[in-house]
């Protein structure tokens, strides 16, 4: 084992040890058997009283490592035990050894099967591979990506290179108001890849994947940490790989804040449950809880983590627009954490000072980029300092109470009155800031209109079947692991289980508002569903018993209560993981369909339900080929389209992709009007481009949906051609038109009769004839507006009609 320690130092020690114990050769061997067989082990593992534990622990010949125990230095050790002197070259070529050391302590299975997890983090999130990568663009999912993808361009067409940060000091609203950290993130690595639309689109395509593949990390270290059980570390990566909900808002392309948001609570949550669970671990042991926090507090790891806790509670404030929100389950963490620390007699002072210290450092940091950048709203940035104030006051609070002795259960009422006393005077004390933060709230929570405002339990799906559509079927499994965690944490010290269980009962609420925060719901919510699935196969005798539910005697041999079983974990702190033979192997199979099945069939689903159809790109490509060629700019070559589709739109013909206003007023109007024609004097040159898409409800043969989808705007079912959409792509359920002024033909004719003007159109390898009758007016003259270019046949003549007359509404004479 390698050793923090001087050799020196351990000698000495192992040496005092087998002078002050008779049996102390015997408790070293012990030990040593012990520590062989596992990388780290607890008290429970050796069979030793208490007291002679704590001398092994107070001499430093056991240290703490990871949450568990381990011998210091096993060289030394038996060296000692053997009556032998230590050469003085035991740690030359000490690279060599310590490597020799990492190979021989590396879990090859379990690095295996967590690289095989990964793997399929990123595969389910690459399901829509072909409609990402088509005609060479980079087509994000969804409408929102584009919204991203026009800031990166922006900020990429301003700065000289990924150290220009000015460019984010004054950057305007749009980047600093409410996702700033998001935008910023995006253009530096665009920057870091060399900058250019190529790298913008290589940034929009994979930061997607590589952020689900780091949260899969931090999920996995969280839940072995919680469960000490890689198999239960392994099963929640691939729980959260395969979570639709998840799947897709991180899914290939799907550039949004998403992304961001997910990423960094996951860091917030991998190391609060390393503060949580170091002190518990060592809590567990033998010595008294004051030592035990000492040592906690005098490990650098605990700082370093404690930094990191703040810098992602700083990132996570800047990365979306509702991070305070995330912000209320740590407050609520807090506070029962310095409740359930004053229960088990432990300072809450001292327990929680790294918490406190990494909240201020991001309180600090929070507050210097609204200041000194000016991102985000003062309200948002604030958030984490009031939380800080907030936690310093219960803590005092707490302190007092564990001095007084007074029961718990009014400490935790105490702390109510105080979180609602803070709300009240930041009202009082902040009204513009309390004001903007309730706009805010309402835009959250009380928007309609889009799939995303529904609750995870809407009706819609009859209450039970919506968490499985958006969770999967773990949903269920969850529920009754976060049972059983709200059990544990009221009979035990327990904190790591506590913050778990604060997050997963926040974040259902939330989701059983708002579906859209069922994204974060699954983060915590895969490590109950992986220890749940594991749990299930040991119930089936398919795997051992998971170590949160195992017994203090449990055995660690190859079989339950004395019956063999068909796949065991391996060692009783860090298992390995064994597949079954035969028949068993198709038994695990069967429990992991129950489980992961209907997610397999959900993932593809909702990825396809936002991703874009060859057809519709088609269209954009046509359209971008048409304004090129017609030379058109913004506004002139603003594409209307249904507000699902507008901002992609206009990424690939525009690049104006920052809003959908007008489409979201404008589309709908437009779609179901009987008169297409009327709308173009309505555009007033703010539209180059109407898009019209197949829809599920049945429409009238007079609008504008089916006279331009399905009649292409050349008439028909007793409906007039139309005078100023030329189209330029046309597909069973994909049209695109060019907005034109059209040219006006005057014929001149006998008064009443009638002038029938015919021309034979492609678009898109589709033929069809654009036809227009009109009455000759009494002057002689008859007036047809039409929109193609080419020649059209009036009778036994024909009249050609030019590019510019049509773009520039030229009138075009013919006589008799």
């Amino acid at each position: 084992m390698p050793t923090d320690g001087d050799s020196g130092d351990i000698t000495d020690a192992t040496t005092s040890f087998l002078e002050d114990l008779d049996d102390g050769d015997q408790v070293l061997e012990t030990v040593l058997a012990v520590d062989a067989d596992h990388k780290t082990w607890t008290f429970d593992d050796v069979a030793l009283d208490s007291g002679t534990f704590g001398e092994l622990v107070s001499r430093g010949i056991v240290e703490n490592v990871d949450g568990g125990y381990r011998v210091a230095d096993r060289t030394v050790i038996e060296s000692v035990l053997k009556g032998e002197e230590l050469e003085e070259t035991t740690n030359d070529g000490g690279p060599e050894i310590e490597l020799e050391q990492f190979w021989a302590s590396l879990d090859l299975r379990a690095l295996t099967a967590l690289l095989g997890a990964l793997l399929v983090v990123a595969a389910a999130r690459m399901t829509a591979f072909r409609s990402v990568f088509q005609n060479g663009y980079v087509v994000s999912p969804g409408n929102d990506p584009y919204y991203f993808r026009y800031w990166m361009r922006e900020l990429m067409a301003t700065a000289s290179g990924p150290l220009d940060y000015q460019v984010l000091v004054d950057a305007p609203p749009g980047v600093s108001g409410v996702q700033p950290l998001a935008h910023a993130t995006n253009w530096f690595l665009a920057e870091l890849l060399g900058g250019g639309q190529g790298a913008a689109g290589t940034v929009a395509a994979w930061l997607p994947i590589a952020a689900s593949i780091a949260l899969g990390l931090a999920i996995y270290k969280m839940t072995v940490l919680l469960t000490r059980d890689v198999r239960v570390g392994v099963a929640s990566v691939l729980v959260f790989a395969v979570t639709p909900i998840n799947a897709v808002y991180t899914g290939l392309g799907f550039i949004d804040h998403q992304l961001h948001q997910y990423f960094w609570l996951g860091i917030t949550l991998v190391t609060m449950t390393w503060l949580a669970v170091d002190l518990q671990r060592r809590l567990e042991g033998s010595l008294e809880a004051h030592t035990c926090v000492r040592e906690h507090l005098r490990t650098p790891m605990t700082w370093i983590v404690a930094l990191v806790f703040g810098l992602s509670v700083a990132a996570g404030i800047h990365a979306w627009g509702g991070s305070p929100l995330l912000l209320i389950p740590l407050a609520g963490y807090i506070g029962l954490r310095v409740s359930m620390d004053a229960r088990a007699e432990v300072s809450p002072t001292l327990a929680n000072l790294p918490l406190l210290i990494g909240l201020a450092i991001g309180s600090a940091l929070s507050l210097a980029l609204h200041h000194r950048w000016g991102w985000h709203a003062e309200f948002v940035a604030t958030t984490p300092a009031l939380v800080l104030g907030g936690a310093i006051t219960v803590v005092a609070l707490s302190e007092l109470w564990r001095r007084l002795n007074v029961h718990i259960g009014g400490l935790l009422a105490f702390e109510g009155i105080v979180a609602a006393g803070g709300l009240y005077a930041f009202k009082r004390l902040q009204p513009t800031n309390w004001a903007e933060a309730m706009a805010r709230v309402d835009d959250l929570f009380f928007r309609e209109g889009m799939t995303e405002t529904m609750s995870l339990f809407s009706t819609e799906y009859a209450v039970f079947f919506g968490p499985m559509y958006q969770l999967g079927m773990g949903f269920y499994v969850a529920l009754l692991v976060f049972g059983w965690v709200v059990w544990r944490v009221y009979q035990r010290y327990e904190p790591g289980w506590l913050l778990v269980g604060t997050y997963t009962g926040y974040l259902l609420v939330l989701a059983g508002i708002q579906v859209r925060f069922a994204g974060q719901l699954a983060i915590p919510l895969a490590v109950l569903t992986g220890l749940g699935f594991v749990h299930l196969l040991s119930v089936v005798e398919l795997a051992r018993t998971p170590v949160p539910f195992q017994s203090s005697d449990v055995s660690t041999g190859d079989a339950r209560d004395g019956k063999p079983v068909a796949a065991d974990g391996g060692r009783t702190l860090e298992p390995s993981i064994v597949l079954p033979n035969g028949r068993a192997i198709g038994y695990l199979l069967g429990v992991g369909l129950l489980v992961f099945g209907l997610s397999l069939i959900y993932v593809p689903g909702l990825t396809n339900d936002v991703t874009h159809s060859k057809a519709k790109m088609e269209a954009a490509s046509s359209i971008n080929d048409h304004s090129e060629a017609a030379n058109r700019t913004f506004p002139g070559n603003y594409v209307l389209s249904e507000l699902g589709d507008n901002r992609m739109y206009n990424h690939f013909v525009n690049g104006e992709s920052r809003g959908y206003g007008y489409a979201q007023n404008n589309y709908q109007a437009f779609r179901t009007s009987s008169d297409p024609d009327g709308w173009y004097d309505r555009f007033n040159g703010r539209v180059g481009y109407v898009v019209v898409t197949e829809v599920d409800e049945e429409v009238s043969s007079e609008s504008a949906q089916a006279r331009l989808l399905e009649q292409y705007g050349a008439g028909g079912s007793e409906t007039d051609s139309l005078a100023h959409y030329q189209a330029i792509f046309v597909s069973d359920n994909v049209a695109a038109f060019a907005v034109v002024p059209g040219a006006t033909l005057e014929i001149a004719g006998e008064p009443g009769t009638q002038i029938t003007v015919e021309k034979d159109v492609s678009a898109s390898g589709k033929s069809f004839t654009y036809e227009r009758e009109m009455t000759v007016r009494n002057d002689g003259q008859a007036i047809i507006t039409v929109p193609y270019t080419g020649k059209y046949t009036i009778g036994n003549q024909t009249v050609a009609v030019s590019g510019d007359d049509v773009l520039n509404g030229s009138t075009v004479p013919l006589n008799e």
